[in-house]
């Protein structure tokens, strides 16, 4: 008797679909849900492409065929109870068909009210990123930040040379605590030294991404 396939693992519902969660393989982000059928999550496997079942159409898809911002899959997960599949994916252009980096750009406020928001993204580093950026275009009174852009890269790199120092004597001579304080600090600057040099965030993951192969 043959060994089933992965496929086989998918609870498919009563429809023959399979939600989908598409998450950003580098940030963690999660960027659209949508649904499969076999075929899609065959597709998907054979090509490294991400593929879906459109219910409204009721035709299978490719992400990106005619927007061009495609989704290359670097991994497919199942769920505990194999009726979710996630796909870990490098997200080409803006993942939403309106042009934003997610589908997720609405938040609800805590009196219930629902409004546009751009999504910082999961990511600690990356919502802190979407923060200093914001400080920059809005130049708030008394920001830390807006301050230290104001005095140039140059000035930002010398207090990111500082933390470093304060990161390796910490490491060296005081307790965990103050090291894990000393290297909250040492990357906050160096994001904000990256927001000065106008370099993105993700161009630091897309390097470490391939420090790992």
């Amino acid at each position: 008797m043959t060994a089933p396939t992965w496929l086989d693992q998918v609870a498919f519902g009563a429809d023959g679909l399979v939600p989908v969660v598409a998450q950003d393989a580098r940030t963690g982000n999660v960027l659209m849900v949508a649904y499969a059928n076999r075929e899609a999550l065959a597709l998907t496997h054979a090509t490294g492409q991400a593929h879906y079942f459109s219910r409204s159409r009721e035709a299978l898809w490719r992400k990106g065929e005619t927007s061009g911002h495609e989704q290359r899959v670097a991994e497919i997960r199942l769920d505990c109870d194999r009726d979710v599949v996630l796909y870990r994916v490098t997200q080409i252009g803006p993942a939403c068909h309106t042009g934003t980096p997610t589908c997720f750009a609405s938040v609800v406020s805590a009196g219930g009210a629902v409004g546009a928001q751009i999504d910082p993204g999961g990511h600690l580093l990356t919502r802190l990123a979407t923060t200093i950026a914001q400080r920059a275009e809005e130049r708030p009174a008394g920001s830390y930040t807006v301050r230290l852009l104001d005095a140039g890269p140059a000035k930002v790199s010398q207090k990111v040379g500082e933390e470093a120092v304060e990161v390796v004597v910490a490491a060296n001579a005081e307790d965990d605590r103050r090291l894990a304080s000393e290297a909250a600090d040492l990357l906050y600057h160096l994001l904000v030294l990256l927001q000065a040099r106008g370099v993105p965030l993700d161009a630091v993951w897309e390097e470490l991404e391939g420090r790992g192969r």
